[in-house]
Order: C-alpha cells, then structure tokens, then sequence
C-alpha cells in the first residue's frame, strides 16, 4: 500500500471519516552545494519522491490534534498563546510553523490530522523541511493563506531557526517548497531567485544511505555556521558569498581553521554554478567530477564527512557506471549521493552495496531517486 493510501486509512481509524484535505512535501538531496546556503551562496538541490504527507481536517476551536504514525504519538497544541518549546519532539515542527505563520500577521485556522513520511529522519534528505512544508500547506489549506514557495520556505527556515533551535539556511525549506519534476534547482539563496536545471540524460540519481544517524540540534553545525561568520567579518564581507580566494589569501590574521572552513566555501560556490553550466549542456561527466571534488573539500577543509561517508563514496566510485559522488547534506553521518549511468544501474547497487558492507559492517540503503514537485496540496 502506498504512502497516501496508508495515511488515509490511518485518519479514517483514528477519526472515523474521510480526511478533507491531502498534502504532500518532498525531501530533498542536494546534487552540490553544501554548507553555501547559509553564506548567502547557491545551492543545487532537487527535490525527490519521498516526501511527508498528511491528512486532515479543519475543526472549529483553536486546538489541533495531531498523529504520528512515524514517532507513534499523538499530541495537541493550542493556536492561542504559542510559546517557545521546552519538551522538543516532533511536534515542534509542526508548532513551530504555526508561531511562525502568526509572526507574518496570518490568522490560521485548527486541524485534526496523520503525519507519516518516508523520508530517512537524520540522514541528510531535509526529513524536518518536508514536515514544515506540509505543516505550512496544511495551515495553508484550512486557513485560505495565499501559496507563495519562496515566503512559506522562509516560515519554514524561521520556525528551524528560531523555535527548534538549528541554524539551517534556506535551502531545505525552498527546495520542498518549489521543486519541479525532471530538474534540480539552482538556487541563489541570497535573493531566493532560482532557475530550473534539467536533468541530463541517461544518468540517474542514486541516494546512498550509510545507515548512520546524526544530529543537528548542539551539534558541530553551529559551530560550523559560527566559523564561516567569522571568516567572512575578517574578510571585510557581510557573508562568504562576496569572498573570493584571494581576499581570504590577504586575511593573514584569520584563524588557519577558519581559513579552511571558508576555503571550502568559496570553492563550493564556484562548482556549484560550473554545476549547473555542465547539467544545461547535458555534461554529466563534468558535473560528476565537480561532486567528487566537492566531497573532498567537505572531508579535509569543512570536516563534516564521517568514516560510515567516505566508506560509501568510496564504493560508489569504484562501482560501474559510477560518474561522481559525495557526501550530501550537513554531513556527520547519514547519506551521500551518486550520479550514475542508467543503464548500469543494478550492477552499481550491488557492486557499492557489497563493498560498502565490507568496510563498515554497516547494512546501507541504496535507492534511485526520482526529482518531483514540491509542496502541494493533493486533494482538497
């Protein structure tokens, strides 16, 4: 049974009618781009077909009631009187959206409703930016709030930012919002412009999930977010974006780890937009190779990677039909990302399966990944 049939049925069972509304939102993965997002760079992400979904139902009264069929829970909130969180959870996100709809002066209306996904929580696919979109879609629908992708992923960054406590940049958030089948999205997440980039032809994406979790909330993420504002004040510049190696080579009192960090940063700018110029042109060895070079400077100079990550990237790039691969996402564990001959699809699986296994003992999910729309409502 799919993702949409089971979640019907679950609200059916707890609330004993038909849902009058369904919403979905993808996650994501980014093809290059990583950690740019917050420096005001760009990003190239796509949005995939694993998504959050929900059903519900506007109900009068300020309180929503909200299931779980992923943490298996269920939990109330009132519109009335939000305030920050002190217990954490998953509801959070959903709370958090809902204050940060409210701070943008929107009058939102209560829901009863199932949340379920399939995408991998912690594992670098945006699980919490597909739960705030279609947290921001399902208030979107019950409320008559108008549909703009660029201001909900920002009600999304803000409810991240401010309420759970990351310090995420926009990208997650706008990627589930305005994703578009068949493309990634070259994103300038300084202005929120993007442009759609197709695909090229005969290659795939594969998602290569180490099967190890991490994170965000404390985590050396803040760290890394601190280190790059730091680099960029003593570059004279409001955000890495407007760096350059050569004003970082004449910051001769900026901290050699901080130099590292920004390195990565203005490098990763750069074969973000190389990227996007190989995927128009239908280049995908080019573009491959900018993902592998983008992985080594996440793994020497951002030192986000992890063991369980470079043991997969490397049985990635030794399996057939192999063009590139990296790391994806924050990194510290979870997932990494492969471009991949579509007519050598099954032997890379088994080939980078098998020899992932072998160096980590770890059991990895591999799966092809698909580029979709992003937040919509399904059915209302």
């Amino acid at each position: 049974m799919e993702l949409r049939e089971q979640i019907t049925e679950a609200f059916r069972a707890r609330f004993g009618a038909e849902p009058s509304v369904l919403v979905r939102a993808p996650g994501r993965v980014n093809l290059i781009g990583e950690h740019t997002d917050y420096n005001d760079g760009f990003v190239l992400p796509m949005a995939i077909d694993r998504a959050v979904w929900a059903a519900l139902r506007p109900v009068a009264g300020r309180q929503c009631r909200v299931v779980s069929t992923d943490q298996g829970g269920e939990a109330t909130f009132d519109l009335d009187g939000l305030e920050r969180p002190d217990r954490g959870g998953w509801i959070e996100y959903l709370r958090g959206v809902a204050w940060a709809l409210e701070q943008r002066g929107c009058r939102l209306s209560a829901w009863e409703g199932v949340v379920a996904g399939d995408v991998p929580i912690g594992a670098g696919l945006s699980s919490s930016a597909a739960l705030e979109l279609a947290t921001a879609r399902a208030f979107a629908a019950v409320s008559d709030l108008a549909w703009d992708a660029a201001a909900m992923a920002r009600v999304g960054q803000y409810a991240e930012n401010r309420w759970v406590g990351v310090n995420c940049g926009i990208m997650d958030q706008m990627i589930s919002a305005a994703g578009r089948a068949d493309h990634a999205l070259l994103l300038d997440c300084r202005t929120l412009e993007f442009t759609l980039v197709p695909l090229p032809p005969a290659v795939v994406v594969v998602v290569l999930d180490t099967g190890t979790r991490r994170g965000l909330v404390g985590s050396a993420y803040n760290e890394r977010r601190q280190q790059c504002e730091a680099a960029a004040r003593a570059c004279g510049v409001g955000a890495l974006r407007d760096a350059d190696l050569g004003a970082l080579a004449r910051c001769v009192d900026l901290d050699p780890l901080a130099a590292r960090r920004a390195r990565h940063v203005i490098g990763e700018n750069e074969r973000t937009l190389a990227a996007a110029s190989a995927m128009r042109v239908g280049d995908a060895p080019a573009l491959g190779s900018l993902m592998d070079a983008s992985h080594v400077s996440l793994r020497d100079d951002f030192e986000v990677s992890s063991p369980a990550l470079d043991a997969m990237v490397t049985a990635a790039r030794s399996a057939p039909g192999c063009l590139g691969a990296r790391m994806t996402g924050a990194g510290f564990g979870g997932c990494a990302v492969a471009l991949v001959r579509a007519d050598q699809v099954d032997p890379f699986v088994q080939a980078a399966t098998a020899d992932y296994q072998r160096a980590t003992h770890n059991e990895p999910g591999l799966y092809v990944c698909r580029a979709t729309d992003g937040a919509a409502v399904v059915r209302r």
